[in-house]
């Protein structure tokens, strides 16, 4: 039936790839040679995508280099030398009830940082 065809969906969490270029910081050195960031992994991305799935930080941000991972080594989150890993996807029907999402960069607890994501408890058409 394919995720159009059922329930609303929300998928999260860490999914461990780079989408676009602008999702980490140096994206030509590590295109297809770097785990997370290959033409297999963002093909991946893509079917999801293709399925309906909406990539809501992305959405209602297009333009903002903004990252959820940082390695430990080489002072990376301080210089902001990040990765954009960590999504929610949501079914195009959840797209009116989204109020808001963020990435909290300033919160630190392990290498990478929690999103968020704001519904309103409205009823899905």
């Amino acid at each position: 039936k394919g995720l159009k065809s059922e329930k609303p969906l929300i998928l999260y969490g860490d999914l461990n790839v780079a989408h676009k270029a602008i999702d980490l910081k140096n994206d030509k050195s590590n295109y297809n040679k770097t785990a997370g960031y290959t033409q297999v992994e963002i093909d991946g991305m893509d079917r999801l995508q293709d399925a309906g799935l909406v990539d809501v930080f992305r959405e209602a941000h297009p333009e903002e280099v903004a990252y959820t991972y940082w390695s430990y080594r080489f002072n990376a989150r301080k210089r902001n030398i990040g990765w954009r890993i960590d999504y929610f996807l949501v079914s195009e029907a959840l797209l009116p009830r989204i109020s808001g999402t963020s990435i909290l960069a300033e919160v630190y607890g392990s290498d990478h940082c929690p999103i968020q994501l704001e519904l309103q408890n409205t009823p899905i058409s």
